[in-house]
């Protein structure tokens, strides 16, 4: 579950950072909604005249039967976002939708990113939203800032040199624990 962060920034906004498998959805115009994407999507959806909006997370674009983990996957993200802001009062047919994420991280393996820019782009043409822009694809990883109620939202591109420390990491084995006799290892 996503909470609004109790402490506002210098410019009076109150920060909420939503990850993997979470959305919000909030009509406070002092809330601006973050995350940091990869190959993950994250659709930023408003209904400007209700004067509400919101944000998702997906890792995955399909969905899988009895799947405990539904909520890091697109079809269940979008479909709980969108009836979030339908049940706030939203309406259907004035939704407005900001694509972002969806980066190839990694060369030579299934291009996730890919497949989740084209599952969010099918589910907003397929659903009658509409789709007013965003960032999809490319090769770095993006920071989100949304403001739901203004509709405004802002990407900072990460640095390639972050994915590749990430991926290095990825890469380094996990230390082994040191056996509990007081020992100490140094590295």
């Amino acid at each position: 579950m996503t909470h609004v962060g109790t402490q506002r920034r210098a410019d009076g906004l109150r920060p909420v950072h939503v990850v993997q498998g979470e959305q919000f959805v909030t009509d406070d115009p002092e809330v601006v909604v973050t995350t940091i994407l990869g190959s993950c999507v994250a659709a930023c959806m408003r209904d400007p005249v209700a004067g509400l909006g919101g944000m998702n997370h997906f890792l995955l674009p399909g969905g899988r039967d009895n799947a405990s983990d539904q909520v890091r996957y697109g079809v269940h993200a979008m479909e709980l976002l969108v009836n979030a802001l339908l049940g706030m009062g939203a309406r259907r047919d004035r939704l407005e939708a900001k694509l972002f994420g969806g980066a190839r991280l990694i060369t030579g393996l299934t291009d996730v990113g890919e497949l989740n820019a084209a599952f969010a782009e099918d589910f907003v043409r397929r659903e009658g939203l509409q789709n007013v822009g965003g960032s999809l694809r490319g090769e770095t990883g993006r920071r989100i800032q949304f403001w739901p109620v203004s509709g405004r939202a802002r990407q900072v591109l990460l640095a390639k040199e972050t994915r590749e420390v990430f991926a290095q990491e990825r890469r380094a084995p996990a230390p082994k624990p040191a056996a509990d006799t007081g020992a100490l290892e140094l590295f």
